[in-house]
């Protein structure tokens, strides 16, 4: 997993509450047996006419806003099944962090496990990053994971909560498996202690 530090980049205003699993990748990708070209199908069920062509008003498909890192979401966002390839999704595309009023439970765990960066603000400072986006799309909005600080052009700074645990994980770029790894000799100390 790619270590998540600190991130400087534009954003996407998706102005959409509870945006569910199945909306963020819908069920005919999931056959893939890689997370790569993920991408392709994110949002698709918005994102495309039926005929494979790009909905020129989808925001995603929008020139100005190519190359964004972060997400910016309304409320409830990741809702539905347990998927993973929602967050696969995401990542492939080239998101490193979603901004949102509040997530599902179980998008946001696996968000932290696979290194999207879930980051929870008000919903009035949702709203104000939505305006601020859509008027200068090249706004860069800075988000430091250390300092678990949401930082604006203006010096306008926000903070947001994450477990410690978790936070440590994405500083180092591990999962769950990895952590535990990166453990062992200290692991195999303690049993060397241990043993009768």
């Amino acid at each position: 997993m790619q270590p998540f530090t600190a991130l400087s980049a534009a954003a996407v205003p998706l102005r959409m509450e509870n945006v569910d699993t199945d909306q963020i990748i819908p069920a005919r990708y999931l056959t893939a047996v890689t997370k790569d070209g993920m991408g392709a199908g994110l949002f698709s069920w918005i994102r495309y006419h039926p005929d494979g062509t790009p909905k020129a008003d989808f925001v995603l498909n929008q020139p100005e806003y190519q190359g964004a890192r972060i997400l910016i979401a309304g409320r409830n966002f990741g809702s539905g099944s347990s998927r993973e390839h929602a967050v696969w999704a995401l990542t492939d595309y080239g998101f490193r962090c979603v901004i949102s009023p509040g997530f599902a439970d179980i998008f946001y765990n696996n968000s932290l496990k696979n290194g999207l960066l879930p980051v929870t603000l008000a919903e009035e400072v949702v709203a104000m990053l939505w305006d601020l986006v859509e008027e200068e799309p090249a706004t860069t909005i800075q988000v430091d994971l250390r300092s678990q600080t949401v930082t604006l052009p203006d010096g306008q700074q926000h903070s947001f909560a994450i477990d410690p645990f978790r936070k440590i994980c994405l500083l180092e770029g591990l999962d769950d498996l990895g952590y535990i790894s990166s453990k062992e000799a200290e692991i195999v100390a303690y049993e060397a202690r241990s043993a009768y």
